[in-house]
């Protein structure tokens, strides 16, 4: 055994191999003596090319000179850099070739605009004169056909395919089956909304259309969603629009949803018409003759003027009816829409009648009938009863009927004798088509355009010019003599600049964010510098105000923008680069107005309240920064929705239910924070208020000693509720005005209607600060120096109560002594809104505080055999029907009922559960209840894992929600009250 082969721990090694010099000599000789053996071979032969060197095989490399790749130089050429990490910065989450996404959350067709009956500039000329221009809002119940309403329209202007193409069912189930994105609604641009099938965002769409006579306007219309939870969309149309077309469902009728939105027009000042939709369900569906089918019609239309007549501040003039020519008839799906003067119209021209179409269609509805026979009108039935017809009936009913039957019923043949008698000539091909198309394709034909709804709107919707005095009076904050009131109430194009913004709107790819408004007044173009105001400013504090630039200025028609240089005064424009000092709303006007003379246009007044709450926060805390500005940007595009930071240091998000809430987090996750988010199960938001008046004079002093407050809480009216948040009543009227309205009203003292001073916390909140001190007592002097102050502590304090930290509500404070220090110093606000704070909650809870959640509304359609399983759903959320009777003209119940919110959540699943899907409710915020119990007895024993039940409720709501909230157990009056006398008394009493 040789041991050189061996190193020193026995390990073999082998024989020691040659230097690369040598290695590199012996391989040179190798080849020399392969080519002197070649050369003398006699040709170059096939195996000459084959000749291949091969160097040993047999030696150890080393780990670190083997070589498995390419070094960068090799590669990229000499002088590369090369960074060599110890560690991947990388995370195992994103992967090393990321894949090309496309933010693209909503149709844009901007970049290739359709193509339409009319040029775009001719829209854009049209919208420059006011007088040619309506500015309408859609609104109605949900699934009553609004969105496939303003369809008709887009399809009679625009060239849309595959709108023609689409089979005419209006169920969401089939709007999802489309295999083409572009045959949804118009207006459904939003992912979300074509993935559920209902709206969620009010769009606007402006289009020329032409009315019976030819003649063209340009109508600006915003399609409003009919979810219960989305009526703050409604809102933000109605402050745009000049009147609402209200669409109603010809067999559901007047719904819940409709009730809503004719109250809140009718609070808008808006001139309201009306549309009765599907009218086809009464012939395909219900099978109705068609003297029953008026009955129907008839009963709709009364539903509607019977809910007008029960809102407030409503006269004759609001009244609907078809031979006023403020009612249509529509059947969207089937591409048809008809008012009594365009059907009168029709037969006008085909039989040259000579009568005006307006004497005719006056005679085509009520109790007027037609006798064949004499050929006459008259007001009663012949004596027999069978020779005269209703002229509805005979003249419009009757030739539908007719076109229905034959075209399901009929054959090629006949049928094309048929149509070819009424005018309308078809392809071989579209005889083809099944029954619902082919029946759509005539239909079409039959009607043509919409000119029945353009002349409903024209008559009896008010041009901007028309309608710019109401709209300023009601909405302007300003002085109405100014020469800014002036300019708006004459729409005057050439006065100074007033936008009024309602709704925000994101891009795309939800990069930035436009603002869609209404010009009052002025011209806007773009390029040009403007203030913009916000909801919270007011003349001589400019915090609220900004200045900026407008970017680019458009024509917003849901799917694509028209770009434009400027609009004058009655547009609606959508603008860019003016959002960033945006919350909610705002006010645009010129720089040339003096600060002097700046004022807002009121903020929307929302008809519910933000009453269901969830807690978010990021997965990764070091996302934080990007949740804090998705939520920024929530609140941006969502009216109703508010967020706000717990003590506890929770992120909470507002909403009115939990439809609108998922939403929310929907875009939330992937829109504007594109990160995981935690979500906490939801809750209700709740208030606080007195059910006595406060048994004992409390008093509260500074934190110097030397001022002393006493006031007294007592509960107020509801009445007096309503009429402060629906804003009959104003915060900054003059004492004389206040007196007057609380006397007439609510049987006030004028003295005590004169003595208010605030209402709280908002200016529209339903508590009131007022001043009964006696000028004997009191220095009224010296009280109205610290008048500010103590409205700050009286506004502090009801935005946070003392049980829960929760607003309170329905509570008035009474002021009755004030001593205040002689040295003004001495009376700052920071002794007295700390002061005044703590002798508000000290009334407040000698006073038999209680705790208010809040009761759902809950509408409910249901076949007669599941009313009996809907009874059961309601009671055992605590709820209990307050309305129960079948829907006149279809075989479905309607059921109302009161439902606590904080049991409402999972009612709709559990609902549909007990009844097989065929019970469907809506759900919205009601009004304010108490809940049963005293939240601070301390009696009530509370059982963990035991639901409570009866007078314990308060006390457990109140508790868990101190606890939630990061807050001590339970509520005590001593840290209120520094005197020791009066916290022995206050005891006593409590005891």
């Amino acid at each position: 055994m040789d041991e050189s082969n061996y190193d020193e721990f026995g390990n073999y090694i082998g024989p020691e191999l040659a230097t690369s010099s040598e290695e590199e000599s012996e391989v040179e000789h190798r080849v020399e003596e392969a080519d002197s053996d070649h050369s003398e071979d006699e040709g170059p032969g096939p195996m000459a090319m084959e000749l291949r060197v091969e160097a040993p095989q047999t030696q150890i490399v080393l780990h670190e000179d083997k070589q498995y790749y390419p070094d960068a130089e090799d590669v990229f050429g000499p002088g590369v850099e090369a960074l060599v990490q110890e560690e991947d910065t990388q995370p195992l989450t994103e992967p090393i070739v990321a894949p090309i996404t496309e933010r693209k959350f909503q149709v844009d067709e901007s970049a290739q605009l359709p193509d339409t009956m009319y040029t775009k500039e001719f829209l854009v000329d049209l919208l420059g004169h006011p007088n040619m221009v309506r500015n309408i809002a859609l609104g109605g119940h949900l699934h009553h056909g609004k969105t496939a309403l303003l369809d008709v329209l887009v399809a009679a202007t625009h060239s849309w395919p595959e709108w023609d193409a689409a089979t005419p069912i209006a169920t969401p189930t089939t709007k999802m089956r489309q295999p083409n994105e572009r045959a949804f609604g118009y207006t459904d641009v939003h992912r979300l909304e074509r993935q559920r099938g209902i709206g969620l965002k009010s769009m606007p769409m402006s289009l020329v259309a032409q009315n019976t006579k030819g003649k063209s306007y340009a109508l600006n219309i915003m399609d409003t969603p009919g979810h219960a939870n989305f009526i703050d969309e409604v809102a933000a149309a109605l402050r745009l629009a000049d009147g609402v077309v209200v669409v109603v469902d010809a067999v559901e009728g007047v719904m819940s949803g409709t009730e809503r939105v004719i109250r809140a027009a009718v609070r808008e000042g808006l001139g309201i018409t009306l549309v009765i939709n599907k009218v086809d369900r009464l012939i395909l569906e219900l099978k109705l003759p068609p003297e029953d089918a008026y009955i129907k019609l008839k009963h709709t239309v009364e539903e509607v003027n019977s809910t007008i007549a029960t809102c407030p501040h409503t006269d004759a003039s609001m009244r609907v009816s078809p031979e006023l020519g403020n009612v249509c008839f529509a059947s969207a799906s089937f591409g048809w829409c008809f008012s009594l003067e365009s059907f009168a119209a029709r037969y006008v021209d085909t039989w040259q009648m000579p009568v005006a179409p307006k004497e005719l269609a006056r005679r085509l509805w009520g109790d007027v009938y037609y006798h064949a026979e004499r050929r006459t009108f008259m007001r009663r039935r012949a004596p027999d009863g069978k020779q005269a017809v209703r002229s509805f009936v005979h003249f419009v009913l009757e030739p539908l009927y007719k076109i229905f039957a034959q075209v399901v019923g009929e054959d090629e043949p006949q049928l094309r004798t048929t149509l070819n008698a009424l005018g309308i000539r078809l392809r071989k091909a579209d005889y083809a088509m099944n029954a619902r198309d082919l029946l759509r394709r005539v239909l079409c034909h039959f009607f043509g355009p919409p000119t029945g709804l353009v002349d409903m709107c024209v008559a009896h919707i008010k041009s901007p010019a028309a309608n710019a005095r109401a709209k300023t009076e009601h909405l302007y904050t300003g002085q109405m003599d100014g020469a800014t009131a002036a300019a708006m109430r004459a729409c005057d194009a050439e006065g100074p600049l007033v936008v009024s913004v309602a709704k925000q709107y994101p891009s795309s790819d939800a990069s930035q964010f436009y603002v869609l408004g209404r010009i009052f007044s002025g011209h806007i173009s773009a390029g040009q510098k403007v203030r913009v105001l916000g909801e919270a400013f007011a003349p001589g504090d400019d915090e609220d105000m900004a200045m900026a630039t407008v970017s680019d200025a458009w024509v917003y028609c849901s799917r694509y923008r028209i770009p434009v240089s400027g609009l004058g005064a009655g547009s609606w424009v959508l603008l860019s680069g003016v959002d960033a000092s945006i919350a909610k709303t705002a006010t645009i006007v010129d720089t040339s107005v003096a600060e002097a003379e700046l004022a807002i246009v009121r903020p929307l007044q929302l008809p519910a309240d933000a009453v269901v709450k969830i807690a978010v926060e990021p997965v990764a805390p070091t996302e934080l920064p990007k949740l804090l500005s998705g939520l920024r940007k929530i609140g941006k595009s969502y009216p109703l929705a508010h967020t706000r930071v717990e003590e506890s240091g929770e992120h909470i998000l507002l909403g009115t239910g939990e439809l609108y809430l998922d939403c929310i987090m929907h875009d939330l996750r992937t829109m504007y924070a594109e990160i995981d988010i935690k979500v906490a199960d939801p809750v209700v938001a709740f208030r606080e208020t007195t059910s006595e008046t406060s048994a004992i004079r409390v008093f509260g002093d500074s934190p110097n000693g030397k001022n002393r407050l006493t006031i007294i809480a007592e509960p107020v009216d509801p009445g007096i509720c309503e009429d402060i948040e629906s804003g009959r009543v104003q915060a900054d009227w003059p004492a004389r005005q206040m007196g007057q309205f609380f006397e007439a009203n609510h049987g006030w003292d004028i003295l005590a209607g004169r003595s208010i001073w605030a209402f709280g916390p908002t200016v529209s909140g339903p508590n009131i600060l007022s001043d009964d001190t006696l000028p004997a007592e009191t220095d009224r002097a010296r009280l109205r120096m610290v008048r500010d102050s103590i409205k700050q502590g009286f506004v502090w304090a009801t935005r946070e109560g003392p049980l829960c930290d929760e607003p309170m509500r329905s509570t008035r404070f009474r002021i009755l002594n004030a001593d205040l220090a002689e040295s003004a110093m001495h009376r700052g606000g920071g002794q007295l809104i700390p002061a005044a704070r703590r002798v508000c909650y000290s009334s407040f809870l000698t006073a038999s505080p209680r705790l208010m959640e809040p009761i759902s509304f809950v509408e409910i359609q249901a076949p007669r055999d599941c009313v009996s399983n809907v009874y059961t759903v309601i009671g055992r959320r605590r709820g209990h029907v307050t309305h129960d009777a079948p829907k006149p003209g279809s075989p479905m119940y309607t059921i109302h009922a009161l439902v606590p919110t904080i049991d409402a959540s999972g009612f709709e699943t559990d609902l549909r559960t007990f009844t097989h899907g065929q019970a469907f409710c809506q759900l919205f915020f009601d009004h304010w209840q108490a809940v049963p119990g005293d939240p601070l007895d301390r009696e009530v024993v509370l059982r963990p894992l035991e639901p409570s039940a009866g007078q314990q409720l308060a006390r457990d709501f109140m508790l868990k929600t101190r606890r939630r909230k990061g807050l001590s157990d339970d509520v005590s009056i001593d840290k209120f009250i520094d005197d020791p006398t009066l916290r022995d008394v206050v005891r006593e009493f409590q005891q």
